[in-house]
């Protein structure tokens, strides 16, 4: 799949339309920044017929019967299921996610679809309570979603299943760095006999595009997964018009290694989480928290990993990670490690630059800092890049003082052989998902953060609710 593709429509309506905005994108891979295609970027006129597709169906569909829905929500799963491959070989391509991650994210929007179909009809929308009234579940309305570049496709599954699910018609807008992506899960939608209007897709920049659909009056809902600074910007656009605004943010998830853990099995597995994808992803174990009197072993451990590591095209095999996703993200990375060092944080392996290998394209080397002080630039702000900083503790009181010390809370981890004491950590931590020995992920439990990390939850019967609302009925 070498083709230069080129996406010159939206989808809006149920129709393949030209957009109004004459900016046009090149999009090139950031392994060998060849060109890998052409994306048209709408503009606020765009967003506007996106929003009256969506707002022309939602009387509709809003009453549409759970048979219906179910119906829909299948076509569309098997729409998808078809276009898989080309999906993911364009992950790969537009991306630089590795074959592994790419399939992996496949297989999570599998999972959003065959949960929902399995909630959905046992779902009670309608409450007799034993006061007298009823409570009722009803869509929320036009829900955009404003999804980001790491995960492009699954952030636009996880967030339009549940709210076609709820009875809301959506607009998918996704990141002007990966417009392509949504362009083929849009063909693949375009192919599943939906309602016009259900399902709509506009690319165009956040600050044109997406301001619009953030402040128009006719949006309901807009569910964003971004970082901090776009998750504002949405939330200070949409307050005038008081619409419900859930996001999903940054992180800078903190992984405290009890000393009874197996240190031999957890520290690499460590690294390795910290470092998938190139650290792109915003619950990635970044800040590894162990005891101080184990540290010389800890980073012993750390190191060999890293040195295991393979960093490469992200279409070869062996490969672990592939490379940053856009220059912009390569050159702050790299300055961000360039100033851990010029602070005088202790390097263990890594630095700044490309591995020795490889000449050209965003690679960053696997980089590992430690002992870092708790308070460093790198122990506290998101890198988003393959970075781990390792810290140490006296005791459970200071691992969890140092864990909390950020201004993020999406995903945190402990590990332990003693299941009691894991689990008393795990309680005092203030994140919104938090791990234990690193079990397997599931499409069931809630996902979501505290603090900058953001606010409402993805995922399950929770990520359906996020889309609804609650009507009281008392009658004489």
């Amino acid at each position: 799949m070498n083709a230069v593709v080129r996406s010159s429509k939206f989808f809006i309506g149920g129709k393949w339309v030209e957009p109004h905005g004459r900016e046009v994108a090149e999009v090139r891979s950031p392994a060998d920044h060849s060109l890998i295609g052409r994306a048209a970027l709408g503009d606020a006129v765009d967003a506007d017929r996106a929003v009256a597709a969506a707002r022309n169906l939602f009387p509709i569909w809003s009453q549409s019967s759970i048979d219906e829905r179910l119906a829909v929500l299948r076509r569309m799963r098997k729409g998808f299921d078809e276009a898989a491959p080309a999906i993911e070989e364009h992950l790969i391509r537009e991306i630089g996610l590795t074959r592994m991650v790419a399939q992996g994210q496949s297989m999570m929007c599998r999972a959003h679809f065959d949960s929902m179909l399995e909630i959905l009809p046992e779902y009670p929308f309608t409450l007799s309570m034993s006061g007298g009234f009823e409570i009722v579940r009803e869509p929320v309305g036009v829900v955009v979603a404003i999804t980001s570049w790491n995960a492009p496709v699954n952030q636009m599954l996880c967030k339009a299943v549940p709210a076609i699910a709820a009875g809301c018609p959506v607009i998918v807008k996704p990141s002007e760095h990966a417009p392509l992506c949504g362009i083929l899960l849009a063909e693949a939608m375009a192919g599943a006999d939906l309602p016009p209007g259900l399902f709509n897709l506009v690319n165009g920049r956040g600050a044109d595009c997406g301001q619009r659909l953030a402040e128009h009056p006719h949006v309901d809902m807009i569910s964003i997964t971004g970082s901090v600074a776009g998750g504002a910007a949405v939330a200070e656009a949409a307050a005038p018009t008081i619409k419900r605004v859930h996001q999903e943010l940054g992180g800078k998830g903190p992984n405290i290694l009890l000393p009874d853990a197996d240190f031999e099995t957890v520290v690499p597995r460590s690294v390795l989480g910290a470092m998938m994808v190139g650290g792109q992803v915003c619950a990635a174990p970044t800040r590894l928290i162990v005891p101080a009197e184990r540290f010389e072993e800890v980073a012993r451990l750390a190191v060999a990993a890293a040195e295991q590591i393979v960093v490469g095209s992200p279409d070869e095999p062996a490969t672990t990670y592939g490379p940053l996703m856009n220059e912009v993200q390569f050159v702050r990375v790299n300055r961000m490690i360039e100033q851990a060092l010029a602070d005088g944080q202790p390097l263990l392996t890594g630095g700044p630059g490309r591995p020795d290998h490889l000449s050209t394209g965003f690679y960053v080397r696997p980089t590992i800092f430690g002992p870092v002080a708790p308070d460093a630039d790198i122990a506290t702000q998101e890198i988003f890049g393959p970075v781990l900083c390792i810290l140490t503790y006296r005791d459970i009181d200071e691992a969890v003082e140092i864990a909390n010390a950020t201004d993020f809370g999406l995903a945190a981890y402990v590990q332990s052989a003693d299941p009691v004491m894991a689990r008393a950590v795990a309680g005092r931590l203030r994140a919104g998902y938090v791990t234990i020995n690193f079990p397997a992920w599931t499409a069931a439990a809630p996902f979501g953060g505290y603090k900058r990390s953001g606010n409402g939850r993805q995922y399950g019967v929770w990520g359906l609710e996020e889309f609804l609302e609650t009507k009281t009925i008392i009658a004489s």
